[in-house]
């Protein structure tokens, strides 16, 4: 599909129209809301192929880090080696030498904190707004609500501020997570329920006799494990959910010749094929040699397909696609063989508060009966949440009511087009809303990764700048 798109430095028309292309919408300035990973390297990217004047909205006081690294513990690494963290899909090695220059040895193969890629990131962002000539401007402030018109977009600040552009993007990443059926966090006492995570405060006030319940045993879980640990909590966690499964850990794979082919979307299908080659290549390779293709294959399967993907393969993905560092497991492996940390498959059924704590009522995947588990704590791990209509996020909910954005068919983000344009609720694309990052996995799936983050965000700076012109016609 040709771009909607040109843009324009002081009201003069930098593009070029295609033959017989309709008028395209002139962006001479965007408004992008979000100021963690994927806010901040669109923005990046935009001056760094001279395109739109910026203004990234951010809420939290440190743009550029984003949940994933502004809430980061020391303890919590990356979970993907340094050599492959650019920010910039131009230059793969930025990142090993923006750490070579600060003395990390052998970067390229570590597996750094994710406070220094924070760091790595707000570098970035802040070079970027020093050398933008003020065609960046970072406004630190909340979105609340946004209208779009004939001449462009406004936004409305928390603080009464309005902002108008002629674009923008919503890129808010990873929506928090739904507490449990049954747990009612406003009649819990304070410091009971923990709905984020990451909140450094979690550890205070534990004792070696207190229980900590951490409902989800994915990645998330894990970051919450070593947080405890680091911060000298010797009691006990118990961590359940619904299959029990643990991140698998990276490890050193024999070379092999990749796949040339995308294979087929049929779930059960795919299934076998990997396995096979599992067998052959080993299950770390069948898994990443399906990297270049996880899109495509996402896109072109069918509705029902993707559904049963979700219900049925999702955790397994998940665990096998998203590893942890080496050293990461170790230190996992050795708090479930010391009996601090036990991780358990099954389904919770009630939370009934008492003086010093709750009971918590589960059943154990492929029991009958049903367990009673007395807790101190319980953090809530069970990762993002994607469904729209069970949103608190006030700008998205009132998206959603005047139907300016829908879901997608499944339910797991922001409907959007290939060129990252919002569908409104009657399903035409919005030439001037578009939806970065972790919100479009409904049409991308894997786009809650840095390498996969990074190329939509450039493919987008391109397109809006016109530089995707120059390289594909040899102007």
């Amino acid at each position: 599909m040709p771009s909607a798109w040109r843009t324009a430095t002081d009201g003069t028309a930098s593009g070029r129209q295609r033959p017989n292309q309709p008028e395209a919408i002139l962006v001479d300035h965007i408004l992008i809301v979000g100021g963690g990973f994927s806010g901040s390297l669109h923005a990046i990217n935009m001056l760094r192929h001279a395109g739109p004047k910026v203004t990234l909205v951010e809420r939290n006081a440190g743009p550029g880090l984003g949940l994933a690294y502004g809430s980061a513990h020391e303890t919590h690494l990356l979970n993907v080696r340094a050599s492959n963290m650019s920010a910039l899909p131009d230059e793969p090695d930025h990142f090993v030498r923006w750490l070579q220059a600060r003395g990390v040895a052998e970067a390229g193969a570590a597996f750094v904190p994710r406070v220094t890629y924070g760091e790595y990131l707000q570098d970035l962002l802040f070079a970027a707004e020093r050398e933008s000539g003020g065609r960046l401007e970072i406004v630190r402030a909340d979105a609340n609500d946004l209208e779009l018109d004939e001449a462009g977009v406004v936004l409305s600040l928390a603080d009464g501020r309005k902002l108008h552009a002629d674009m923008a993007s919503l890129a808010m990443g990873n929506l928090p997570p739904h507490s449990p059926r049954g747990l009612d966090p406003l009649r819990l006492t304070p410091g009971r329920y923990w709905p984020n995570p990451w909140d450094s405060r979690l550890a205070e006030s534990l004792s070696e006799s207190d229980v900590v319940l951490v409902i989800g045993t994915g990645l998330t879980m894990v970051d919450v494990v070593l947080m405890l640990e680091a911060k000298g909590f010797r009691g006990r966690i118990f961590a359940l959910s619904r299959r029990g499964l643990l991140p698998r850990p990276h490890a050193a794979a024999a070379p092999f010749a990749k796949r040339a082919e995308r294979p087929g979307t049929k779930a059960s299908a795919l299934v076998r094929d990997v396995r096979m080659r599992a067998a052959e290549i080993g299950w770390r390779n069948a898994v990443d040699e399906l990297r270049p293709f996880t899109q495509s294959l996402w896109r072109a399967a069918s509705s029902a397909e993707k559904g049963r993907f979700l219900r049925h393969l999702r955790p397994w993905w998940d665990v096998h696609r998203h590893r942890l560092a080496p050293e990461v497991d170790a230190r996992l492996q050795a708090m479930i063989a010391s009996d601090q940390l036990e991780v358990a498959a099954g389904k919770l059924v009630a939370f009934d508060e008492r003086g010093d704590g709750i009971d918590v009522t589960w059943r154990r995947r492929g029991a009958d009966s049903l367990e009673t588990v007395a807790v101190t704590r319980i953090v809530n791990c069970t990762g993002p949440e994607g469904d729209l209509p069970s949103t608190t996020e006030p700008l998205l909910r009132k998206l959603l009511a005047r139907g300016t954005i829908r879901s997608d068919a499944q339910r797991i983000g922001v409907d959007v087009d290939k060129e990252a344009r919002t569908i409104a609720a009657d399903g035409r694309p919005n030439d001037r809303l578009l939806a970065l990052g972790p919100l479009t996995r409904g049409a991308f799936w894997e786009i809650n990764a840095v390498p996969d983050i990074r190329a939509q965000v450039w493919d987008l700076a391109r397109r809006l700048s016109n530089a995707h012109w120059v390289e594909g016609e040899g102007l």
